[in-house]
Order: structure tokens, then C-alpha cells, then sequence
């Protein structure tokens, strides 16, 4: 995944976006952008020791996957271990991040709402059950999703 977000850097520049609001002035506004229940939270430890760099909501299959804001797809491909994966890029140096899907609906280039269905829940990846893997990012880093969304479970 680090890899791929540090080759994503020449997609970004080739389709840079026009945001109205930006991204981090959204803090505490984002919708979820899937309906279930949280199965791991970001900082947690998971298998081998490593930390979540994101979230996971378990959700039915099929479930549509939302945009939770305006951006432009930038990656929509099969990433080992996370699945059929969309990484949409909102500007200023966000990205979010929905893996582990069944279907892709985006293409990259093709811009994105808020709200938008981008992806169909699945277990892709490597999951036993449904579950969409769900990341912020900032610069390249991770941060914690819980505090940008305007309520607390999805």
C-alpha cells in the first residue's frame, strides 16, 4: 500500500481537482461511507502486531459504498490484502480509502460527489465475511477517520 500511494503521486498531479470546500475544513461533517458496525478501529492491533491505519465496518454484501466527499478516483484495482480498492483524492493532500470490495463502480479520472456510490460491500481481499476497510489519509499518513464523521457509528 505504501508503495503503490507513493507511485499514485504522478496520477494525482495529472488529475488535480477543484474542490469548493476543502477537505480539512470537513472535520466532524463526513457522513460514513457505509452502513454496518465497526470491526476494528484505527491504532488497534490486528495480526502480527500491526496497527489498523484505518477502520473496518462489517456490512452486508452488495452494500453501496459511498464517497464521503467530493474528489476524483485515483486508484480503482485489485491491492493484495485489501481487496478491489478505490482511492478517491479530495485535494490539499487527502485521500480516503474503501477496500475489500465486490464491485468497483469508478474508473480513475472520473470525479466524485459526496454521497456517491463508488463500490458494492464484499469480502475481496481475504475477509471471511463482508466488510469494507475504510482509511483518511494526509501527506501519505494515516489518521485517525473517527473524528471526521459527524456521528459516531456508522
Amino acid at each position: 500500500l505504501e508503495k503503490l500511494l507513493r507511485d499514485l503521486k504522478r496520477t494525482i498531479d495529472r488529475f488535480p481537482i477543484d474542490a469548493k470546500d476543502t477537505f480539512a475544513r470537513l472535520r466532524g461533517k463526513l457522513s460514513w461511507p457505509v452502513r454496518g458496525r465497526v470491526t476494528a478501529r484505527f491504532g488497534e492491533s490486528r495480526a502480527g502486531g500491526v496497527k489498523w491505519d484505518g477502520l473496518m465496518v462489517a456490512t452486508d454484501r452488495g452494500a453501496d459504498v459511498h464517497a464521503v466527499s467530493n474528489g476524483r478516483v485515483v486508484y480503482a484495482d485489485w491491492l493484495p490484502g485489501l481487496g478491489l480498492l478505490a482511492i478517491v483524492d479530495h485535494g490539499e493532500g487527502y485521500l480516503s480509502l474503501y477496500g475489500h470490495n465486490d464491485r468497483l463502480y469508478k474508473a480513475v479520472g472520473e470525479r466524485v460527489a459526496a454521497g456517491d456510490s463508488i463500490a458494492a460491500a464484499g469480502d475481496s481481499g481475504g475477509r471471511d465475511r463482508p466488510e469494507v476497510y475504510f482509511e483518511i489519509r494526509k501527506g501519505g499518513r494515516p489518521v485517525d477517520p473517527r473524528p471526521w464523521f459527524k456521528t459516531a457509528q456508522p
